[in-house]
């Protein structure tokens, strides 16, 4: 400013020195008028090609001004790139902000005045069926037609959450959400959305456990209740108390079955993977299987003799790297299952075999009445049964699969099951190549030999 204003006196002074010199004192006022003039419209100049620059809107053009505009220009465009550099790093945040949201496991919404949807991420948009760009403006309640929500909506009070069916491609599996709408800005609402499928299946699954583990243990003792009250009752002959004792020693072994099933459970969920030091020879292992099958397979004809059609495959020399004790009970889990729900006369196949990538997979299939698709993906849940009657018919705890499952998954393995109505069954472990070693033919004779 201050050499704007010496610029300006200078130039007087030479105008009015030139003009005194020239015409007197009446050339004097008539140059200093000239002067002023002259600068004003060199001002006016300068201002209308900054206002224009102004006017098009285009910061970063060339445009170049001397003095006090040049100065206003800097300054001006200066102020530009701080404001440009201050928008950049918002919209930065901005998406850094919403790529964080889109990457979180729950969904996000986020709700006009009306309830109408101005953004959503891709969980949202999963867990409701809605399209992130397709619904955006459509009111929530038009999309979201569940009545628990509804109601959530309408009475106003977004303290609690609301639990609601989701959108589920499994016909096995129905998706729970949770819903909670936080009230924010001017009468705006977000809505976040939490998948708690597997909660409420843990939920369900304590409910079923505490309420089968009752009904298994209440049963036998009602019946043993009952034969003590008679016994201590009634005046029996020593063959109707042998009768008796004899029901009450099945009720007790039953009783002592479930505790023994239950205490094993609980220590293999509450203990350490079995280590690959101990080799486990399957040849002495299955042929104990096999014993225990066809007795249990006599057991229930009649005649005493087996109602079914047992064959055992097994490769020479196959050992799994684990426990003895924790193979040997879930894969007789597995034959006895197929012995005890295969009708007599149908078929059991027991077979061990190597696959292509090194696994050791064990395969017990059968020829009777299948299961039916909605029961498969619960049955190695603790006490769930596909027929209670047959179960409780046939003498199991139902904790067999549970701790066949948990014996496989404790070795790196896997459980599968595969099953059509009318058609059989069949059930298949998966150890990994890590826990499997064969002996070698020079190996088995050096170790006889030493």
């Amino acid at each position: 400013m201050l050499s704007r204003l010496l610029f300006a006196l200078f130039i007087l002074l030479v105008t009015a020195t030139c003009g005194f010199w020239l015409a007197g004192s009446s050339g004097l006022w008539v140059s200093i008028n000239g002067a002023l003039f002259a600068l004003l419209v060199l001002d006016y100049v300068r201002g209308y090609q900054l206002e224009k620059w102004l006017r098009q809107g285009e910061p970063h053009s060339l445009i170049k001004l001397t003095g006090f505009w040049g100065e206003l220009l800097d300054r001006i465009r200066r102020g530009y790139k701080i404001r440009d550099q201050s928008a950049t790093q918002h919209r930065q945040r901005l998406q850094e902000f919403l790529s964080a949201i889109q990457a979180s496991p729950n969904g996000v919404l986020l709700l006009d005045e009306e309830g109408r949807i101005e953004w959503c991420n891709q969980t949202a948009a999963a867990h409701l069926g809605l399209h992130e760009q397709r619904d955006l403006g459509q009111h929530i309640g038009n999309l979201v037609r569940d009545p628990a929500f509804t109601r959530y909506v309408a009475q106003g009070d977004y303290s609690n959450e609301v639990i609601i069916d989701g959108r589920s491609n499994s016909f096995s599996q129905l998706l729970k959400l949770q819903l909670q709408l936080h009230p924010y800005g001017e009468n705006k609402r977000l809505l976040l959305t939490r998948d708690v499928t597997a909660r409420a299946q843990a939920d369900q699954m304590r409910r079923d456990f505490v309420a089968n583990v009752s009904h298994e243990i209440r049963t036998p003792l009602t019946v043993l209740a009952g034969f003590v009250e008679t016994l201590q009752s009634l005046p029996l002959s020593p063959e109707e108390q042998r009768q008796y004792l004899d029901l009450m020693a099945v009720q007790a072994h039953r009783m002592q079955g479930l505790v023994s099933d239950l205490l094993t459970l609980s220590q293999l969920e509450g203990s350490p993977p079995p280590p690959v030091t101990e080799a486990v020879d399957l040849k002495p292992l299955m042929a104990q299987v096999k014993s225990d099958a066809v007795a249990l397979s006599a057991l229930q004809s009649d005649e005493g003799l087996p109602i079914h059609t047992l064959t055992f495959a097994l490769p020479d020399h196959l050992h799994v790297l684990g426990s003895r004790a924790e193979i040997h009970s879930a894969v007789s889990n597995l034959v006895n299952n197929a012995v005890r729900y295969t009708p007599a006369g149908g078929k059991i196949d027991v077979v061990w075999a190597l696959d292509t990538e090194g696994q050791a997979q064990f395969k017990v299939k059968d020829d009777g009445v299948g299961i039916a698709p909605e029961h498969l993906p619960r049955l190695s849940e603790r006490f769930y049964r596909v027929d209670r009657s047959r179960s409780r018919e046939s003498g199991g705890t139902g904790l067999g699969l549970a701790i066949t499952k948990h014996i496989v998954q404790r070795h790196g393995g896997s459980f599968h099951v595969q099953s059509e109505v009318g058609a059989g069954s069949c059930f298949s472990l998966v150890f990994p190549s890590a826990r499997v070693k064969i002996e070698t033919e020079a190996a088995l004779a050096l170790a006889s030999e030493l």
